[in-house]
């Protein structure tokens, strides 16, 4: 026996030893079992995609997997978009930096020559220990445009926007649209043939690239359960219901032609100034429609095509979004996973004779944005609560429980989590947005009732300023310009529109 088992002690101690390594052992796994998760965040982007689902009361629209989302989670109806294009649109989420903060309002530039250091949504989370990892349009990758390397943890998964499967829907080799998708050079680009508006064949869904996305998306849902030790940020995007209206021919058939409203206004505000409104700028691009497009409204037979072609891709898309939510619930990831339904920016479709997007106006700047997160609202709440594209940031990350991000990048955003917990909290008292036309800015503001829309000429905040102010009590259409008729008013939101600091000048293209 030596020295040790010789001393008494030496059993007392031994045992205390022993009795506490156990205690604290079990303590260490029942603080384990009871350290909350970190929730996963499926992030679903969608070009294009105006409220036109049947959750938000469109009468039209069949979507059943998005209503179905609505109902586990909560609908802002009065979201917007910061810029109702889809590049500086995706900057203004990913970046939580609004287009008069970043001075990004047209393709062709890169976040990181003004913010090298910047960090982007998915990036920030990247940062804080998980896999983050996208695929189809997240950032808009053509047009001089490119994707950001930083933001994932494995190289983005990139397919098609324009595509075509009949072989009668354009001539050999590649239109001007894929082309330009594919960041080949603009005046190139330009020279090749339009490709057709729409197109309908009788073939499965991942003929085409949402199809072949959501697959890869289930598949990746998949391995990141079984395969990854980190929470995920997966960020999914969809292409359709993006010109053109390529949608296999079963999507067609859901909807009677005949049936389809028709805008009742299809004329310009009166007293827009001419500026102000569009009738080309990307419908042109595509056959069987007018190379210059003007203020004569298309013809009822055309414009009934392309509202069809529309929500069949509607319908395309959301079939494929529950290809990805389905497989969620499958593997039981929806009970720790947040999911947001965003769409970049809205769409017009022959409203005020107007197609596509563009301009200062609800109908293109007005957006779907759901958000089902686990322990939050009421699921199938409603919000009155307006919202930004940049609130989103803030508002992941603080669902995340992560702190607060110090970046370089100017974060405009503000979190929703209050309003998801109690959708009758009120945060914001107007959304902001702005666009660009005819060498001036228009930045405007959205209360739940009005718009204004202050126009003055880049780069010369010298020049007179003409404003634009919209009553939206009986319609979501620009009906009459009442800015000069209503002084008080329209004083009164200059002043909201006040607090926001000047624009920034657009950036300059880049040298990539």
């Amino acid at each position: 026996m030596n020295k040790h088992t010789s001393n008494p002690n030496f059993f007392t101690k031994l045992t205390v030893f022993f009795v506490a390594s156990i205690v604290g052992s079990i303590a260490g796994s029942c603080a384990a079992i009871d350290k909350p998760e970190q929730p996963n965040v499926l992030l679903i982007m969608v070009d294009d995609l105006r409220p036109a689902i049947g959750a938000y009361g469109d009468p039209v629209a069949l979507t059943p997997n998005l209503d179905k989302l609505a109902a586990g989670g909560v609908l802002f109806e009065r979201a917007y978009c910061n810029q109702a294009v889809c590049g500086p649109s995706r900057y203004n989420l990913l970046l939580g930096s609004r287009s008069t903060s970043s001075g990004i309002y047209n393709f062709g530039r890169d976040f990181r020559d003004p913010y090298p250091d910047a960090v982007t949504l998915p990036q920030y989370f990247k940062q804080h220990g998980y896999h983050t990892e996208s695929m189809g349009k997240v950032f808009h990758i053509g047009h001089g445009t490119y994707g950001d390397t930083a933001s994932w943890s494995v190289p983005h998964h990139k397919d098609l926007v324009i595509e075509y499967v009949d072989p009668a829907s354009k001539k050999a080799g590649l239109t001007r649209e894929e082309a330009l998708f594919a960041n080949m050079e603009w005046g190139y680009s330009r020279s090749l043939p339009r490709g057709m508006a729409w197109e309908s064949p009788d073939v499965a869904d991942d003929a085409y690239a949402d199809g072949r996305v959501a697959a890869r998306a289930a598949d990746r849902l998949r391995t990141l359960k079984s395969a990854s030790r980190k929470p995920f940020f997966l960020a999914v995007g969809f292409a359709r219901p993006h010109l053109p209206f390529s949608v296999p021919q079963k999507y067609w058939d859901l909807y009677d032609a005949d049936k389809l409203p028709l805008p009742h206004l299809t004329t310009r505000p009166e007293g827009a100034p001419p500026y102000a409104v569009k009738y080309g700028d990307e419908i042109d691009q595509y056959a069987p429609l007018p190379t210059k497009v003007t203020e004569e409204p298309f013809s009822d037979s055309l414009s009934r095509t392309l509202i069809h072609g529309y929500y069949a891709a509607v319908s395309y898309v959301d079939n494929q979004i529950g290809t990805v939510l389905n497989e969620l619930e499958a593997l039981g990831l929806d009970e720790n996973t947040i999911v947001v339904l965003w769409g970049d920016h809205g769409y017009l479709l022959g409203e005020m004779g107007m197609w596509t997007k563009h301009v200062n106006y609800e109908l293109a700047n007005r957006i779907p944005l759901i958000i089902a997160a686990p322990g939050t609202a009421q699921p199938g709440s409603r919000t009155a609560q307006l919202t930004e594209t940049v609130d989103i940031y803030p508002t992941l990350v603080a669902l995340a429980g992560l702190p607060s991000p110090k970046v370089q990048q100017p974060l405009d955003g503000l979190s929703m989590v209050p309003v998801l917990n109690d959708p009758e909290t009120r945060i914001r008292d107007h959304a902001y947005h702005c666009f660009p036309r005819g060498g001036r800015l228009g930045r405007a503001i959205r209360t739940d009732r009005y718009r204004l829309v202050e126009w003055q000429k880049i780069g010369d905040t010298t020049s007179p300023v003409e404003y634009e102010l919209y009553d939206y009590q009986n319609g979501d259409m620009e009906v009459v310009n009442v800015a000069d008729e209503q002084p008080a008013l329209r004083d009164s939101l200059r002043a909201l529109l006040a607090r926001h600091p000047a624009a920034t000048p657009p950036r300059p293209a880049s040298n990539r």
